[in-house]
This record gives C-alpha cells, structure tokens and sequence, in this order.
C-alpha cells in the first residue's frame, strides 16, 4: 500500500478543480481583520498539499510556511509557486514533516490547515498533539483556522460509496467504508507508464468524524479560545448539519 496522497499527487487539483481557494483566502483574511490583535503577516499553511492555499495567500502579501507529510504533494506545491513568479515563491518555505511533530523555526500570526486534514487525525491524542504544537508556534493572541468534515458528509457523500475519476494516462477507482465514526477509502490508480502500459498503484487512508464538542474540548484543554464553527469558509454560524464545519480559535498565552 501507498501513501494515497502521494500516488494522487500528479492529479489532485485537477480532480479537485471545483475547489475556490481564493475564495478560502478570502474567508481567511475577514478573519484576520476581525479577531486578531495585530497585523497578520506571518502564516503556517499545515498539511498544505499542493500548495494552493499557500500560494494564494503568498501572492496577497503573506510571508508563508507550508507543510506537508508527502514530498510529491510538495514538489506539486514547490512547481505551483514558481509558475507564480520569483515574488510568490520566495515568499514560501516548505517542509516536509508530519501535523503531529512538526518543528518551525519560529512563531507566526496565523496557522490555517484546510480540507480536512484534521479528520486524517484518527485519534483524540494524535489531535491534541497537532492543536498543542499550533499553539506552541503562535505567538500570543495567534489565530487557528481549519475545517472538518461533518456527520453528513460521513453519512452522505462518503458512506459506502465508490467514486472514479480519469485523465490523461490515468484512471482512479475510489472506495470507501464508512462504520462508527470511521471512514476508510481504498483507491486503485492505473498510470500510465509506456504507451498503452498501466502500472497498478493501491493507496489507503482514513478519516474520523469529530464532533464540535470534542474539537472545541481538546482546543480549551491545549491554550485555545474557541471563537466560533462556521457553515462556509469562515461565514455563517454553522448549524451541524453541513458537510463541512470550518472553525476559528485563538492562542491565549501567559
């Protein structure tokens, strides 16, 4: 079995190209406005994937940090910022480390980690560890902005369902086995490797649903204020029955 982000990198954002990350950028600096104390400049895009996040928040003026545990969603990244220009890409540093260990170099005003990352934390512990470094590397009064996947997506989108997806020289079937709280997705990728040769890729990964309750404890337990869940990237209350909860903390420090 492979790593699933890695086997997918070469095609993540093109199967995932509905996603409007100006649009998260977006959501994320009217938060930025509202809650935080000072200016934001410094930011932390954890779990950053390919880059798309952080790359937009580079080309808004933001010196950026992106992290990520696979080195092909990196080169993704590192590729995607230098089709924006030297302006962009120098404004990022990469490194390649997990959410539950991760070591910067200093503090920053801002951690994001979007599309669900914090589900691939599969227990409370591994999340407490993750929220606890975030809240070692914010400066006093920092903001912790991610998202989650909710009981509908679970019980709705993922369930028992099987997906695939096609582009040039690759084809993907994905599976997934949703049971108590737990959903496991099995893909297979087909690339191609010479004219009409496939190579068979097998990846795995998992997912747990939390509940508000639950991320707003291990948020209060680690030195954080919970400033709110909300229903579309950071606006609007959120009433629990979206797919996706995207919530908003902030660093209290003696």
């Amino acid at each position: 079995m492979s790593d699933i982000y890695s086997i997918l990198a070469p095609y993540y954002d093109a199967w995932n190209a509905e996603i409007d990350y100006a649009a998260w950028a977006d959501g994320a600096e009217e938060f930025f406005r509202r809650y935080a104390k000072g200016k934001v400049r410094d930011v932390l895009d954890l779990a950053c994937g390919t880059g798309r996040m952080t790359v937009e928040l580079a080309k808004r003026g933001y010196d950026m940090i992106g992290v990520d545990r696979s080195p092909e969603m990196l080169d993704a990244a590192r590729a995607a910022a230098e089709n924006a220009g030297e302006e962009v890409s120098s404004r990022i540093l990469w490194l390649l480390q997990e959410m539950t260990s991760f070591e910067l170099y200093g503090t920053v005003d801002a951690v994001l980690c979007c599309l669900d990352s914090v589900n691939h934390l599969t227990g409370t512990g591994d999340v407490a560890r993750c929220f606890s470094l975030v809240h070692n590397y914010l400066n006093p009064d920092g903001l912790f902005l991610f998202d989650v996947n909710g009981k509908r997506k679970f019980e709705s989108v993922y369930a028992e369902k099987t997906y695939t997806y096609d582009a040039p020289g690759a084809y993907c079937v994905w599976e997934n086995r949703y049971r108590r709280g737990l959903c496991d997705f099995s893909i297979t990728l087909f690339r191609e490797e010479k004219k009409g040769i496939y190579r068979r890729y097998d990846g795995f990964e998992r997912e747990r649903l939390y509940s508000l309750r639950t991320l707003k404890r291990i948020l209060e337990e680690n030195g954080f204020e919970w400033l709110g869940a909300y229903s579309a990237p950071y606006a609007g209350e959120v009433s629990g029955d979206e797919e996706r909860w995207y919530i908003a903390a902030r660093a209290k420090k003696n």
